[in-house]
This record gives C-alpha cells, sequence and structure tokens, in this order.
C-alpha cells in the first residue's frame, strides 16, 4: 500500500508541475528573451521549467513524511495505517507541498530577474548618455 502512496503523490506532483510549468511557460520565455536578448534563452527558460519540475516533485512527495508508513513516528511506534481519510490528507498535502515548491522558485526567479532587468535599463541608459 506504501508503493502506490508513493506513486499516486509522484503523480499527483508531477500533474501539479505540469500545470504550472503550462501557465508560466511564456512569461518565462518572454521575460529571459528580453533578459538575454539571444538565442541561448531557450536553453535557460527549459532550465528554469526544468527546475519547476524538479523542485515541485521534491516539494510534492515529501518521503520523509511518508516514511512514517513504514517505520512509524518514534522507534516503539507501530506504523501509521493507511485510511481513506489519509489517502486525501495525503494527496491534499501533496497539492500544497507543490504549489507552494513552485511560488518559491518562481518568486525567487522573478525577483532576480527583475533585478537583471533593472541592471540592463541602467546600464543601456548610461551607454545613451555616455
Amino acid at each position: 500500500m506504501f508503493i502506490l502512496l508513493l506513486a499516486v503523490t509522484f503523480l499527483v506532483a508531477l500533474a501539479v508541475a505540469v500545470i504550472v510549468v503550462r501557465v508560466f511557460s511564456s512569461s518565462i520565455e518572454k521575460i529571459l528573451a528580453r533578459i538575454i536578448a539571444d538565442d541561448i534563452s531557450q536553453a535557460w527558460a527549459r532550465y528554469v521549467k526544468f527546475a519547476i519540475y524538479v523542485v515541485c516533485i521534491s516539494g510534492g512527495v515529501r518521503v520523509w513524511e511518508l516514511e512514517r508508513y513504514i517505520t512509524g513516528q518514534s522507534p516503539r511506534s507501530e506504523a501509521l495505517q493507511l485510511t481513506p481519510e489519509r489517502w486525501v490528507l495525503e494527496v491534499y498535502r501533496t497539492v500544497i507541498g507543490t504549489l507552494q515548491s513552485a511560488a518559491w522558485l518562481l518568486l525567487i526567479f522573478f525577483l532576480v530577474s527583475l533585478i537583471a532587468y533593472a541592471v540592463s535599463r541602467f546600464s543601456e541608459s548610461i551607454k545613451s548618455k555616455g
């Protein structure tokens, strides 16, 4: 039953990650095309999308918390039972963990890209004045 829970949480995290990548794909590509303005921006966009998948799945599938269904919460306690209520709770935690991880990654990406955009605009204004 644990293997099934692990597989389900992985698939749910992957599905949420696919949705996040599709929603933010054009924004990521436009921002990187503006900042980098070269063919390499497509490679960077591909890398950012890969990072979203990795961060979303690792944030959604919390293996260290799923271990309690095998070993229990302490060495003396028994492993938790997978009831239907726990299944719903674990799927909900997977969705929230995945979205939370994606939100942090995208926040950092957009902050860094905002700083890069401001620096590029500043350097362009210096060049035009000089």
